[in-house]
Parts: C-alpha cells; sequence; structure tokens
C-alpha cells in the first residue's frame, strides 16, 4: 500500500509502506482522510524540533479517518464498513503516569508520526492502518470523515480547556488563529466563556475566528499595540489561550492578564523570557497542555452532534498523488486554516 513518508526536511515521498492484519483485539481501518497538523510541516519543513530530529524515514500523520476493513480476534461491538474516527495515542496504561491517571504523558506512549521515540512511531497517513479497538470511534451519519479527522486538533483544545478551569462568565483571549486557536475559540465558547478576544497577523484567520465565536478580533501586524486598550490597572482576561508559539506574544500579553489570571501554552516555541515581577504580583498561573486522553472521545460526540461544527475550518482536500501541493498550501497561513489529504474513501 502506498504511504506519505518523510525522509529529510523537504523530502517528502508516496512510496509502498508495509501492510498488516489486524491482530488480536485490533481492527484494520482503510483510511479515507488525514489532515496536515503543524507537526508534520516541522518535519516536512525543518526534520522536525529542536529537540525532536528525525533519525530515520517516517510516516506522517495523526489526524485521520476511515472505514473499517477488517477485525481482529476477539473484537466485539463493532462492524466492518463502519465509519470512524481514529486515537492516534496508545499509552501502556501501565506505568508509573498511567497509573496516576495522566495517560497523555504515558512513559511508553506510541503516539502516531512522532519521532520522540527511536524507532519512530509511524503515522496514519497510509492507505490502511492497524489499531486497537479502544482507539476508534463511530462517526454519526452525515457527518464527513473530513469532519471526523479534526477529532484529534478539537481534542487537544478540549484538553486546554479542561486545564483552564471553570471558564462560564470569564473573559478570554486566544493568540494565534490556526486550527488549533480557532478550535480554542469554540471550545471555549462551547464552555460558557463570557468574551472572546482574538489576535492574529492574518486577516482571512481573525474574520473566520470572528465567524466561530471571538467578540473581538485584532491584527497584531497592522496594529502591534492594539491590546493595549485591555491593559488597565487590573487587566482584562481571566484566562489566555496561547497558540502561536511565539515568545513576543506571550510576553506581550501578560500585561492584560487579571490578578490571579491563567495562560494556558498550547504552541510550541523555543525558549521565552518573561517579566517575573509581573507574574509575581499578579500571581499568574503559567500551565502547559500537552495532548490529550479522554477529551478524544469527548471531541468525536462533539463532531458528531455538530455542537461543535468544524466544517468551516476545512480549506481544501487533495488527493494523495498531490501530497506535495497539499502541503505548500498547508504552509501557507494566509490562505489556508486546514488542509488535508483525501486516500480514495468516503470524505
Amino acid at each position: 500500500m502506498l504511504g506519505v513518508v518523510v525522509h529529510a526536511p523537504l523530502d517528502l515521498r508516496i512510496e509502498e509502506v508495509t501492510n498488516t492484519e489486524p491482530g488480536p483485539g485490533g481492527v484494520q481501518v482503510r483510511i479515507s482522510t488525514g489532515g496536515i497538523c503543524g507537526s508534520d510541516l516541522h518535519y516536512f519543513n525543518h526534520g522536525g524540533t529542536d529537540s525532536i530530529r528525525l533519525r530515520e524515514p517516517m510516516i506522517l500523520g495523526h489526524e485521520i479517518a476511515g472505514i473499517i476493513e477488517a477485525l481482529g480476534p476477539g473484537v466485539s461491538g463493532i462492524t466492518a464498513g463502519t465509519r470512524v474516527a481514529i486515537n492516534p495515542s496508545r499509552p501502556c496504561g501501565d506505568c508509573e503516569n498511567c497509573r496516576a491517571g495522566l495517560r497523555n504523558h504515558c512513559i511508553n506512549m506510541r503516539f502516531m508520526g512522532s519521532a520522540m521515540r527511536f524507532p519512530h512511531i509511524q503515522g496514519g497517513f497510509r492507505e490502511m492502518l492497524c489499531v486497537d479497538r479502544d482507539q476508534v470511534f463511530p462517526v454519526a451519519e452525515g457527518v464527513s470523515l473530513g469532519e471526523a479527522a479534526m477529532a484529534e486538533p478539537l481534542a487537544v483544545c478540549l484538553h486546554a480547556v479542561r486545564r483552564a478551569g471553570p471558564l462560564e462568565g470569564r473573559k478570554v483571549l486566544v493568540t494565534g488563529c490556526g486550527p488549533i486557536g480557532i478550535l480554542t475559540i469554540m471550545a471555549a465558547r462551547d464552555a460558557g466563556a463570557a468574551g472572546i478576544v482574538a489576535t492574529d497577523i492574518h486577516d482571512s484567520a481573525l474574520a473566520l475566528a470572528h465567524k466561530l465565536g471571538a467578540d473581538h478580533i485584532l491584527n497584531v501586524a497592522q496594529e502591534p499595540e492594539a491590546l493595549a486598550d485591555f491593559a488597565g490597572r487590573n487587566g482584562s482576561f481571566h484566562v489566555h489561550f496561547e497558540a502561536s508559539g511565539n515568545a513576543s506574544v506571550l510576553r506581550g500579553a501578560l500585561p492584560h492578564l487579571r490578578p490571579r489570571g491563567i495562560v494556558m501554552q498550547l504552541g510550541l516555541g523555543g525558549d521565552v523570557g518573561l517579566p517575573l515581577n509581573l507574574i509575581v504580583t499578579r500571581e499568574v498561573d503559567l500551565r502547559g497542555s500537552f495532548r490529550f486522553d479522554k477529551e478524544f472521545e469527548e471531541a468525536v460526540a462533539l463532531i458528531n452532534s455538530r455542537r461543535i461544527d468544524v466544517r468551516p475550518l476545512l480549506s481544501a482536500v487533495f488527493p494523495l498523488d498531490r501530497v506535495l501541493e497539499a502541503f505548500a498550501l498547508a504552509n501557507d497561513k494566509s490562505k489556508a486554516t486546514k488542509v488535508q489529504i483525501s486516500f480514495g474513501q468516503d470524505i
């Protein structure tokens, strides 16, 4: 079967990869749709990040959905032909962190399309994939598999919202309006946020953020001091979801937090210098948010009901043989939000 394999920066190939049969407790899924994530772009553009580097060819992709092709021994409660979203996360369930309920920090985590381990964990951008039965979740009739492939990024945002605590009646700032930022806006609105301000450097991203739940949008490229009106002696925001990964954005937003405000950092970036005096005197909480756990099932349910409607985020779908065009468009944040690859089945 064919897969999308990254060998080195800017060296992305469609090539034959090994097919497998489902083992006990597993299912085989014919992949329909895969969404290009920021981490896929890091591997494609740079061979990884500062600390996580490609050391061997790796199949990309972890935002995937498809149709069950076959069942392994002992599998029940699901049938061949079922349309499913696939959870790319497979914690061991037995390490210290798993036993403590921190499954997203599993010491032995096997997360699709990740070079954190060696040998690398191969990803889901391939025509057929075998996973455990508990990694697949049925997709509702009338919901496309393109929508279902958005369950993984939505789960990331739901985890961040959960880490932030109750949002009912709270004022929220979201910096960075890529897919994660916009899905965070939608999740925060669903959680009862009273007011949401969003910043970005692209008007098209901000327009979509406004359409999907932001009350105010600010282009900080055109107006670098646009947040100044939200500062004041006491700040304006209870929670800041930082999704850009830009150090200056994080530093610049801190004065606008209220006392005991919370910074939820989702975007990955390099080292950051922070104004410690402000953090101390305002008792600011700086929290990281990494992946997800049970939020994946919640994300599928929200997409199935369209309580969170992800369709406006889907910018384009490319067939497998145009994967390089797909990555080129995904790299242009001024033109696309979420770009997906079709593997030939229902999208």
